[in-house]
Parts: structure tokens; sequence; C-alpha cells
């Protein structure tokens, strides 16, 4: 069963958010994962959300794939470039069953 990576991003340092970026794209791509989105425009609908600065929504093969992306050596790598770059709140959630 799928997963769904969800993470929300306040940039503070650009360029330094740029090298997390690189390290992050190619940490998600060995572990099998998708964008979905990437910072695109987002519009709360419905209820007390605050509009992200920046929302990623990655697919992987399922949950574990997804916690083998996150505690890996390459996103590990990327997580210290971003320390000061930017503030990030992250979850994983399985997705329905096909």
């Amino acid at each position: 069963m799928a997963a769904y990576l969800l993470a929300e991003a306040k940039v503070i340092d650009t360029q330094a958010y740029e090298v997390y970026k690189t390290l992050a794209q190619a940490a998600i791509a060995r572990y099998g994962g998708r964008y979905l989105t990437r910072g695109g425009r987002s519009e709360v609908l419905e209820g007390r959300w605050t509009t992200p600065e920046r929302l990623v929504i990655v697919e992987f093969a399922s949950l574990e794939q997804a916690r083998n992306f996150y505690s890996s050596p390459e996103y590990q790598a990327a997580r210290a470039a971003r320390r000061d770059a930017a503030d990030m709140n992250m979850l994983v959630v399985d997705g329905l069953p096909l």
C-alpha cells in the first residue's frame, strides 16, 4: 500500500534551502519516492488551516519505504544541510488499499 510523506516548510535561507532540495531530491529518488507536489500554490478551503509557505507531498511504495528514506544516510545529510535553512513539519500517512 502506498504511503504519502507531507512536508510543510518555512524557508529562512533560500540559498541553503536549494542545497537541501538537491540532496533531498536525490534521496527521494534513491528510495523510490515520487513527488506529487512541490511548493505549488495552495488555498485554504475550510477550517483553521493556515496556508503553508511551501507544501511538498511525496508518494512512496509503502510506509516502510518512506521510513527507510527518512532514516537513510542520504536524507540525514539533506537534513543537516537544511538545519538553518528552513523550519519543517513532516509526517507520513498510509494510503488506501488498491
